[in-house]
């Protein structure tokens, strides 16, 4: 029985997580979820709903979203065509990286899924056209905890690959706040 491959990031509590790819003249096949080697390497979530999003044009920037607990969210999330770069910052107060980003390139060709735990802003900008990105919840959408943080905080820095005037927002992520006048309540847990 394969297992998965599960990488550590400079974020605590952040996984990417590289699935076995068997490609022959045809293309390549995958497991992308298989509960039971999951739990195996230690990841063990009750997923309830798969979600999908089409970005058409390169530089589209989703994010920085969140919802606040009890409605919080963790996510398994992969590009399925297309590649993007993938950005967490965490917001768990007390948390020894509060404050911190990391970002990550998720692809067709390279098959990695990244696990975002509950308390972290997640976004990705595409850097191709046609980007199809997949990711599983483990907690249904809630209007009312929808929150996030501006993508240009200076507070935090996050270098995104593209210059900013060339993103394409939402409205609604243009508006967001920075970090220091987020509406929070995430607070950071040690392991027992």
């Amino acid at each position: 029985m394969e297992v998965l491959k599960v990488i550590t990031t400079k974020l605590q509590d952040v996984k990417i997580v590289e699935t076995d790819v068997f490609g022959d003249h045809r293309g390549f096949f995958t497991e992308t979820y298989t509960q039971s080697k999951f739990q195996k390497a230690g990841i063990d979530i009750d997923f309830v709903q798969d979600n999908q999003s089409l970005s058409v044009e390169p530089g589209v920037l989703r994010g920085m979203h969140y919802q606040l607990a009890p409605y919080a969210q963790t996510k398994l999330l992969r590009a399925v065509t297309g590649v993007i770069y993938d950005v967490l910052v965490d917001i768990r107060k007390g948390s020894p990286t509060y404050g911190k980003w990391e970002g990550y390139i998720l692809s067709e060709y390279n098959h990695r899924q990244l696990l975002v735990p509950k308390g972290f802003a997640h976004g990705f900008v595409t850097l191709t056209p046609n980007v199809n990105v997949a990711y599983k919840v483990d907690g249904y959408y809630a209007p009312e905890a929808d929150g996030g943080i501006a993508f240009d905080d200076p507070d935090i820095g996050i270098e995104w690959p593209m210059p900013l005037d060339h993103l394409i927002l939402s409205d609604k992520d243009k508006k967001h706040p920075q970090l220091k006048d987020a509406n929070l309540n995430f607070v950071y847990e040690e392991d027992k």
